[in-house]
C-alpha cells in the first residue's frame, strides 16, 4: 500500500476566523469553508480499508430510508396524506449515515471537492478520484447486501417488503434523462446539508431531515438510495440489470452535477478571494 502523503497544512486563516472555528458559532462563509475543507483533507487520508467499511455501513445505513418507506407505505395504505407520511421515512437513512459519520458519496461531491479546489494538483486528482471510485462502490456494495437480506433473509415481514418495492417502482418508471436532471437538486441539496452541519449545532437532525424530505417529496432521484430501490427490483425480478445500470448511472451524474457542478463551485466561488494561499 503506498505511503500516506503528508498532511495538508490548514487553510491561512485570521486569528478572528481561526476563533470561529473554535467556537463553531456565527461562522462567515470563509469559516465554513475551512471546517469543510478540513474535513475533506481528513477524509482524504484515511486509509482505503477504512473509507470503504465506512462506506459499505452508508450503504447498508440508507437502506433503512427504504425500510422506513415500505412500513409506513403499508401502515398508511388508503390514508389521503399517504405520500407525505410515507415520505417521511426517506430521511431516516439519512440521519443514521450522516449522524454516524459513515462514508455517503454523495456527501463527498461537496467534501472531498474544496480541497482538490484549492490545491489542484495531479496528486490531489488521484487521491479524490480513489476516494470517490472506493466509496461508491463500497455504498453500492451495502445497499445491495441489505436489499438481498430484505428479499432473501426474510427478516422482515413480506408485507413491509412488499410496500418497500411498491416505493422503488416510482425510481424505476424514470427514463435516465429523467432520472439525469431529478438527480441534479438532490445533489445540491446534499451537498447543501454538508455546508450547514458546522452551523446547525443542535438543529443537525432538523437540517438533514428537511432537506431529504424535500427529496423525497419533489420525486428527485439519489443514486445510493436509489441503488437500494433499484437492487429491490433487480433481486425481486422486475427490472433487469442494464435498466439498473442505465438509471444509477444517470442519477450519478445528476447528483455529480448538482453537488460538485453547482454547489462545490458556487461555495468555492464566494470565498475564493478571501482564502490567503
Amino acid at each position: 500500500m503506498p505511503r500516506t502523503a503528508p498532511r495538508e497544512e490548514p487553510l491561512n486563516t485570521s486569528e478572528e476566523e481561526k476563533q470561529d472555528i473554535a467556537e463553531n458559532q456565527g461562522l462567515s462563509a470563509v469559516s465554513v469553508y475551512g471546517i469543510v475543507h478540513e474535513e475533506g483533507v481528513d477524509e482524504l487520508e484515511r486509509p482505503l480499508s477504512s473509507l470503504w467499511w465506512s462506506g459499505v455501513a452508508a450503504g447498508l445505513g440508507i437502506t433503512s430510508s427504504v425500510i422506513a418507506e415500505g412500513v409506513l407505505h403499508t401502515t398508511f395504505e388508503g390514508h389521503p396524506y399517504q405520500a407525505a407520511i410515507e415520505n417521511l421515512g426517506y430521511t431516516v437513512g439519512f440521519v443514521l449515515v450522516i449522524l454516524g459519520r459513515l462514508q455517503l458519496f454523495t456527501e463527498n461531491t461537496l467534501t472531498a471537492i474544496l480541497p482538490l479546489l484549492v490545491q489542484r494538483t495531479p496528486r490531489r486528482l488521484w487521491c479524490t478520484a480513489r476516494l470517490w471510485s472506493v466509496i461508491l462502490l463500497a455504498n453500492f456494495v451495502g445497499t445491495f447486501l441489505a436489499s438481498a437480506f430484505a428479499v432473501w433473509g426474510s427478516p422482515i415481514p413480506p408485507e413491509n417488503v412488499e410496500g418497500m418495492i411498491a416505493i422503488s417502482r416510482h425510481f424505476a418508471e424514470h427514463t435516465p434523462g429523467e432520472a439525469f436532471w431529478l438527480g441534479v437538486p438532490a445533489g445540491f441539496y446534499i451537498a447543501a446539508i454538508v455546508w450547514m452541519m458546522p452551523s446547525a449545532r443542535g438543529a443537525s437532525v432538523l437540517v438533514i431531515v428537511m432537506f431529504t424530505y424535500l427529496i423525497a417529496m419533489g420525486g428527485f432521484t439519489h443514486v445510493i438510495a436509489g441503488s437500494a430501490e433499484m437492487f429491490l427490483l433487480l433481486l425481486s425480478g422486475e427490472v433487469g440489470a442494464l435498466n439498473v445500470a442505465s438509471l444509477l448511472g444517470a442519477t450519478l451524474m445528476g447528483n455529480i452535477l448538482g453537488g460538485t457542478g453547482l454547489f462545490a463551485l458556487l461555495a468555492y466561488g464566494q470565498v475564493a478571494q478571501e482564502i490567503e494561499r
